[in-house]
């Protein structure tokens, strides 16, 4: 199965400004891409980027052994999301430097514990975890709550001003 992820440039740049941001006591900030879907031609998904949403400074819990953790009042309130706006859950954070990150080991484990959490929010969609670096991303998908997590393989960022051309005559 190909997965391709489409994501508006100025989306991108807002979260890149956002998880940029500094926090009281945690090392990097977390926030959540929300994504809409579609299916095309045999095994193909497109994920497209949708909404963004920092997660509040009061969400976070002060537990230096990870750069940050979210507590339960903010996985409630992305179930809740996932649940009323029948959207799939990203969730997403920025490691420093250039070029395409890689999940460290902490972040493998810890999205494969709670990622699949979000389909008790909305079966039947996509959540995954997407990863910013200073001028690039990756990002991992789940189909279904059992399934293993598969990187996405395509990523397009949507930009440039559009241009209206007017009919040739």
């Amino acid at each position: 199965m190909r997965v391709q992820l489409r994501i508006m440039e100025s989306l991108l740049r807002n979260m890149r400004s956002d998880l940029g941001r500094p926090h009281g006591f945690a090392a990097e900030r977390v926030g959540l891409l929300y994504c809409r879907f579609a299916w095309i031609a045999h095994n193909q998904l497109i994920v497209l980027g949708h909404h963004y949403c920092p997660i509040p400074d009061s969400q976070y819990v002060n537990d230096q052994r990870y750069g940050a953790v979210i507590g339960t009042e903010a996985f409630r309130d992305i179930l809740q999301h996932v649940t009323d706006h029948e959207v799939g859950a990203f969730h997403v954070h920025a490691h420093p430097g250039r070029g395409k990150p890689k999940p460290s080991d902490a972040d493998v484990r810890e999205t494969r514990e709670f990622v699949p959490d979000f389909f008790h929010g909305r079966r039947g969609v996509p959540h995954g975890a997407v990863i910013l670096s200073d001028d690039a991303l990756s990002a991992r998908v789940w189909i279904s709550e059992t399934a293993r997590p598969k990187a996405i393989s395509e990523i397009r960022v949507v930009g440039a001003p559009l241009q209206r051309i007017r009919g040739i005559r």
